[in-house]
């Protein structure tokens, strides 16, 4: 490496954004550095997953970066628009499985498995995308959920197999969208995933079934509780399990990469019981093999890793190098 510039190139490469942004004005002068600093804090809300900010004003970002970035962005208002995220999951599943993998490389495994987590949360959402003709979104709920003889979002009804967590997440997200701002992003922050859950159970493993699902036409109903059950199982496989590794001494528990591995290998084999959850055992090319076909499987529809934390860096290099 033969200068500063070298370094900041290998800094970017590695989506070492934070360094990059500090380092970047000593090297390339405060204008200069100030632009590249920019762009390093919107790689970093990238990187982060700091779904609320993606949508946050960077001038040096060309247009294009930007609109990628929104694609994954959580509206923060019922009626902000574009709807991002909730229009559809797939730019933002193709954005963890970039993360999962760029942490994967650097041995960062604590927000490797985070972000493996998050995945697990909403992936019966990303089931449920093809059906619901967008990704959970509470504005544009079908009317059926709430057709008579449902249960859905019926606090304290015996018979239903949601939790009180979940029937109380299910009763508010039928009428968040009327909700001021504050409410819609409380709503997000503590209640979503708890809905996307339940969605599944609804279909997929309810033992007294009322007519929450009869919105969703026969034949389609079956393709849909055979992934929404995957998801579930997704959720309960040793991978996911590794976030929720117990308190050790002042810190938590980091697993190692090999134990990120056998963790996954068992997830596969637990996975492997039907044609969708064995997609899981395919060798895609992934760090984790057969994830992206597993998220696919699940979707319905490609979900390949994203690029876009790959043209920031890009772009980076050729700021510093111009």
């Amino acid at each position: 490496m033969d200068t500063a510039h070298d370094l900041l190139v290998e800094l970017a490469a590695r989506h070492a954004y934070a360094d990059l942004g500090a380092l970047a004005p000593r090297v390339l002068g405060e204008r200069e550095g100030e632009r590249v600093a920019d762009v390093c804090e919107f790689g970093q809300r990238l990187l982060s997953l700091d779904a609320e900010d993606f949508a946050a004003e960077a001038r040096a970002v060309p247009a294009e970066l930007r609109r990628r970035a929104r694609n994954c962005h959580m509206p923060q208002t019922p009626r902000e628009q574009p709807r991002g995220a909730l229009a559809t999951l797939v730019p933002a599943y193709g954005l963890l499985l970039e993360v999962i993998a760029v942490r994967w490389r650097r041995r960062e495994l604590s927000p490797m498995t985070a972000a493996v987590h998050i995945a697990a949360e909403y992936l019966p959402l990303l089931a449920f995308e093809p059906a619901l003709g967008h990704a959970g979104d509470p504005a544009a709920w079908p009317a059926g959920l709430a057709a008579p003889g449902s249960r859905f979002g019926v606090i304290g009804d015996r018979e239903c197999d949601h939790t009180r967590a979940e029937q109380s997440a299910v009763n508010r997200t039928l009428r968040v969208a009327a909700e001021p701002g504050e409410g819609w992003r409380a709503y997000f922050d503590r209640q979503h995933s708890q809905v996307a859950g339940a969605l599944a159970t609804c279909v997929a493993r309810c033992r007294a079934p009322c007519a929450a699902m009869d919105w969703v036409a026969a034949p389609d109903r079956a393709d849909l509780a055979a992934r929404a059950k995957v998801a579930l199982a997704f959720a309960d496989t040793p991978l996911v399990r590794l976030r929720h590794a117990a308190p050790v001494g002042h810190g938590f528990g980091v697993p190692s990469a090999e134990e990120v591995l056998e963790a996954w290998e068992r997830s596969r084999s637990a996975l492997d019981k039907n044609p969708i959850g064995s997609t899981a055992t395919r060798d895609d090319g992934f760090p984790l093999a057969g994830l992206p076909s597993l998220f696919s499987a699940v979707a319905a529809a490609p979900v390949a890793p994203a690029t876009l934390l790959a043209d920031i860096s890009a772009h980076l290099s050729a700021m510093i190098t111009e």
